[in-house]
């Protein structure tokens, strides 16, 4: 990596320019902060650099980023597609704002089978690749996993309980009496013909349905010359429910395994559609809305989606574009390494792929519909909200905190936040309150108020323009309190109190400096939102709170004992048979237990008969 800055006065490009050399790499611009504002990738850099400052440049956001640079770092690779690469890893690294970023990194799920069970079970799956037995996908959503597999368990009643559930049956559970699963734990199906429905399984995963139909007609025509007519019926009727259900997913048997991406934009918003076919199957899609600075090009835009969502995700062997791909050879080299296997990405198709293109654009334009109508929505909301509370600009970030405990058991304070794209939930966070008097909410509002904000001073993540507190006046004077101590200032704090009878549509809320609380109607659209933002708050508590108050509740007594550890625990309890028999032990029973000494005996001992 080399690295030239310029002292201290305008950017002159001309002494980096000179220094680059004509190999292929990734350069980074910086502002005067030293941030990374874009990161791009050249064949060559040298030309490629230096082509942003030759002239004047024809469109805006070229000349917004031309006038913010201050600095420019590169790094030389051997291979374009080594570059390619680092482009990926660098913009996830710095989130650059002039490059277009993909939001949604979360992984796909898929079905795995445990092959290496006598009796194999299907079930949901979402993690590393790198585990034991087969899976197959990645499936859009988890709706779509759990839909497929209650397809295979009526279609070849293959299990899908957890082993440890599957080894302590004694009898044929619910699952049996409905006809999803033959009950190999309490052995009604031989494990040849268990192993033989898997299979079956796994090739209708593969997407040869047809393949699977003639295995069950020759089995049904082997029961029929055998005299086994029960059996035979059971074949028939099975293979009756695999065409109907082959026939409503079969897309094309040349489809194969491909990802078909359709993109729509409106108003400079891009909506992005990936439909997922899988041996002939579509098991459905997912939709993205890339964030893309003001002036990106469609080219742009399909190019940095395929870059970012393949290197982060399982990429099949085609992917179809709606869209002209630019550098589609170079992505499809660098795929193709990663992914151990030949990667292709067009743009032309004819004939099925190109009604399936089709298919996507249509689905990305209406997902872009609804989306601007949404964030139309929310927009007006937050216009009102600044009218409202005189804020005089609309404001572009929501935080809110709620506090929720049962008695003062297990308190937990929640942070949700709010944009103008709606809930931002990888921004969301819990606090679990310490060291508090249990049930003084005051002190609770203000430890987390502190560590959140502690923590946003240190810049993980831009301050709110307005924080709401789930409370009154005397919730909204400690958060006043706690922003002073921080020195923050420049955050419009509201109250938002409960009406009578705690019925939505009454709520009070409480300002900084207003004697009195402020009462909307029930129509106000500022209302609306407040009322969003405060139940989301409330449920985001109130569900940290139940699992920690669960928690807590299914913690062993033993745990808090200083020198029992699990090993121990576990010795005591297999000794006395439960805890109950372990609190009645004297010292001497405790002490003959392998690994108890007659100290820690004691201390055992002490632990339930404190009184004594």
């Amino acid at each position: 990596m080399s690295r030239v800055q310029q002292p201290g006065g305008a950017f002159d490009p001309q002494p980096i320019v000179r220094n680059l050399t004509h190999r292929p790499g990734v350069y980074r611009m910086l502002d005067s902060d030293g941030a990374v504002i874009y990161v791009g990738k050249a064949r060559d850099l040298r030309r490629r650099v230096a082509s942003y400052f030759q002239g004047r440049a024809t469109d805006a956001k070229t000349m917004a980023l031309v006038a913010q640079v201050a600095d420019i770092e590169v790094t030389v690779t051997p291979t374009e597609t080594d570059a390619l690469m680092l482009e990926y890893n660098l913009i996830k690294e710095h989130r650059p704002r002039f490059n277009v970023m993909l939001r949604d990194d979360k992984s796909y799920p898929y079905i795995h089978v445990s092959t290496d069970h006598e009796f194999p079970r299907l079930a949901f799956y979402r993690g590393s690749r790198k585990t034991r037995g087969r899976l197959f996908g990645p499936y859009p959503s988890a709706n779509s996993v759990r839909a497929t597999l209650g397809q295979l368990q009526k279609l070849f009643q293959v299990r899908g309980c957890q082993d440890s559930y599957f080894a302590n049956r004694t009898r044929p559970c619910l699952q049996h009496q409905i006809h999803r699963c033959s009950a190999p734990c309490v052995g009604l199906i031989a494990p040849e013909q268990y192993q033989r429905d898997v299979a079956n399984a796994m090739l209708f995963l593969k997407g040869d349905s047809e393949g699977v139909v003639d295995r069950l007609m020759a089995g049904m025509e082997r029961a029929a010359n055998e005299l086994q007519y029960e059996r035979a019926a059971h074949y028939r009727d099975q293979i009756a429910k695999l065409k109907r259900v082959a026939g409503q997913q079969v897309v094309s048997r040349s489809a194969g395994e491909l990802d078909i991406i359709g993109m729509a934009a409106e108003r400079a918003v891009y909506g992005i559609t990936v439909i997922f076919v899988r041996g002939g199957r579509i098991l459905g899609s997912r939709n993205h809305f890339p964030r893309a600075s003001a002036g990106s090009s469609p080219d742009e835009v399909i190019r940095a989606f395929i870059l970012q969502h393949y290197a982060a995700h399982e990429a099949p062997p085609e992917i179809l574009s709606s869209h002209a791909v630019p550098e589609a050879e170079l992505l499809g080299e660098m795929l193709s390494e990663r992914m151990q296997r030949r990667v292709r990405v067009k743009s032309q198709v004819r004939g099925d792929r190109a009604r399936l293109v089709e298919m996507a654009v249509t689905n990305a334009e209406q997902a872009l519909a609804l989306r601007l109508r949404s964030n139309a929505t929310i927009n007006q909301q937050l216009e009102a909200l600044a009218d409202v509370l005189d804020l005089g600009e609309v404001p572009g970030r929501l935080e809110c905190f709620d506090i929720s405990h049962t008695g003062g058991e297990a308190t937990v304070a929640s942070c949700v936040v709010f944009a103008a794209e709606g809930p931002l939930k990888a921004d969301y966070r819990r606090f679990n309150i310490k060291g508090v008097e249990p049930g003084d909410d005051y002190g609770a509002m203000a430890q987390a108020l502190t560590r959140r904000y502690k923590r946003l001073q240190r810049g993980e993540a831009p301050l709110p323009d307005v924080l709401l507190i789930d409370g009154g006046a005397g919730q909204l004077a400690k958060a006043q309190q706690v922003l002073a101590e921080l020195g923050i200032d420049g955050v419009s704090l509201v109250g938002v109190a409960k009406g009578v009878g705690r019925k939505a549509g009454r709520e009070s809320l409480y300002r900084i400096g207003k004697r009195r609380p402020l009462s909307l109607p029930a129509n106000s659209p500022a209302l609306h939102l407040i009322q969003q933002v405060r139940d989301e708050a409330h449920r985001f508590a109130i569900t940290g709170h139940r699992a920690r108050r669960q928690k807590a509740r299914n913690r062993s007594p033993l745990e808090d004992i200083p020198g029992l550890g699990p090993k121990r625990r576990r010795a005591l309890l297999r000794q006395f048979g439960g805890l109950r028999a372990v609190q009645r032990a004297g010292v001497d029973d405790l002490a003959r237990v392998k690994g108890i000494s007659r100290t820690l005996a004691q201390s055992i001992y002490s632990r339930f008969h404190a009184d004594s």
